[in-house]
């Protein structure tokens, strides 16, 4: 079916009021499930600062770090900086960029299923090379291998929330995918501690990541489809019989109508990349671009990557720089629970916005601290220590319940069906990439900036929260098929976006050269 009834987003009108059904067992358990694949991210994220602290890893493969870090005479900001170990840590990203792109026609044409049970496979692998590597090849291949799996999943698992998840509650619940991610950094961080003192330590924080892939792989398996993705495939029965057990309710008359609709629309694109491109595609596309580098900007990622470096650096001892990290890994998952209890109730902006001024507070705080007490072959004195551990907390704090979720809820949330798997590809793509930036030059910006480090990021969080105020509007309670209605609404968004009787499909969307009108 092709016609002009269809708007843009593949829809033809908002049928919101008439969704029927309630939070069911069914979607808890896929839900919880499903967001195990947040969690291998979060693992290697958290496990990669500590390992790279600890002496017996840095002695096998990066010896000249391992001088350096001994060398009294070397500035406090200065004693890490090496590209190669910086290599170490965002090789991984790189390989995960590549993934993500990779990933978009699997999650597409074979479901989000296949997906995440690729990116489980692909990240045992990796656990397994690096829990093995007897040289920096090894490990390096390693690293590629766990950033293929962490493409595949960071590109499906949010989807595949949002899809699953009743309108009401999509926030709260897409947010379990940022639970998964916070628990796992903070497991690393345990382990971590658990593990330094060991001369093998490294090589059991690195392989215990065949952990949570293990689950995510098995979960994959074990889970049903989405609606949304079996619709897509031609396969409606099995998506409504689906949609059904997940709604609790046989009432799914409307959703399942908004569903078909924006199907048919799917699949008359062909090559949902081009498509993205287009005008009215240009709020999604600019999104999906914005988001996940601002998350990133924040500088939350350098935080996590290397807080055993930077709390070293910092003057505190081995002991105390990997506490003071499983601190802070602690208090980012214990905050994404604040966001879950108010992301659909006070909405996306709300949330965003006041954690943006809480980061930039506590960096400019932190930077002034180091700036006037913390120079080169000096120690911080206990109380300012403290003070440091604390804003740092803080900020940690407000990134846990605004841009740490958000960052992946609102791009995974609004776009139409036909280029959701491209859009949320592109979203991961620009998210491993500026990870992949900041941390392969983290600790050469470290060494030149010293305690600027600190305002640079503040500077772009000032950014990032100027643009939410001006140009995101908020997605609480709007269907995920119904995105387009808010662009339309918006005071410069809908400047882009055609008016209904703009959208015909001939003029709206850019069909195969093989398609032809019935």
């Amino acid at each position: 079916m092709a016609g002009g009834s269809f708007g843009p987003a593949g829809v033809a009108k908002e049928r919101a009021q008439q969704y029927k059904g309630r939070l069911t067992s069914y979607v808890i358990i896929a839900c919880t499930v499903a967001a195990v694949g947040g969690s291998i991210f979060g693992y290697d994220v958290g496990i990669s600062g500590g390992v790279t602290s600890m002496d017996t890893f840095l002695e096998k493969f990066f010896p000249t770090v391992f001088v350096k870090k001994s060398q009294a005479h070397e500035s406090n900001y200065c004693k890490y900086d090496n590209q190669g170990l910086a290599a170490f840590t965002s090789s991984l990203y790189l390989a995960g960029l590549v993934a993500s792109l990779m990933a978009s026609p699997v999650t597409r044409k074979f479901g989000r299923r296949t997906s995440i049970i690729c990116g489980g496979l692909s990240f045992l692998t990796g656990a397994t090379l690096n829990a093995a590597a007897m040289n920096m090849a090894m490990l390096l291949l390693g690293r590629i291998m766990l950033g293929v799996g962490i493409g595949f999943a960071n590109q499906a698992v949010p989807l595949y929330l949002s899809e699953i998840a009743p309108t009401h509650l999509r926030g709260g619940l897409n947010m379990m995918f940022q639970v998964a991610t916070t628990f796992g950094i903070f497991i690393a961080n345990m382990i971590n501690f658990g593990t330094q003192k060991l001369n093998w330590g490294w090589r059991l924080s690195l392989g215990l990541a065949a952990v949570p892939a293990l689950l995510m792989t098995v979960g994959g398996i074990l889970l049903p489809e989405t609606p949304n993705s079996l619709i897509e495939q031609g396969k409606k029965e099995k998506g409504r019989e689906i949609l059904e057990k997940l709604r609790g309710t046989k009432n799914v008359d409307a959703e399942f109508e908004d569903m078909i609709e924006a199907s048919e629309l799917s699949n008359l694109i062909k090559n949902p990349f081009r498509n993205i491109l287009e005008k009215r595609n240009r709020p999604e596309l600019v999104m999906a671009i914005c988001m996940p580098m601002f998350q990133i900007l924040t500088g939350i990622n350098s935080i996590l990557f290397y807080a055993p470096v930077l709390f070293q650096s910092m003057g505190f001892g081995g002991n105390a720089s990997l506490y003071s990290s499983a601190l802070t890994g602690a208090v980012l998952a214990s905050s994404t629970f604040i966001s879950i209890a108010t992301v659909d109730k006070l909405g996306r902006r709300a949330l965003l916005i006041s954690g943006g001024i809480q980061m930039i507070t506590c960096q400019v705080i932190v930077a002034i601290i180091l700036g006037a007490k913390f120079g080169n072959q000096q120690e911080l004195s206990k109380g300012f220590s403290i003070l440091v551990v604390v804003m740092i907390c803080l900020f940690v704090l407000a990134f846990g319940w605004s841009w740490g979720p958000l960052g992946w809820t609102v791009p995974s949330e609004i776009f139409p069906l036909e280029i959701r798997s491209a859009g949320q590809s592109i979203t991961v793509a620009v998210n491993l990439l500026f990870t992949f930036i900041i941390a392969q030059a983290f600790l050469a910006l470290l060494c030149a900036f010293k305690f600027g480090i600190f305002l640079f990021f503040a500077g772009w969080i000032t950014i990032m929260t100027i643009f939410v105020y001006f140009f995101l509007p908020e997605t609480k309670g709007v269907p995920i098929e119904e995105m387009i209605f808010i662009w339309k609404k918006h005071w410069f968004w809908k400047k882009l976006v055609p008016t209904k009787g703009e959208s015909e499909i001939s003029n709206s969307v850019e069909l195969d050269e093989n398609v032809t009108e019935p």
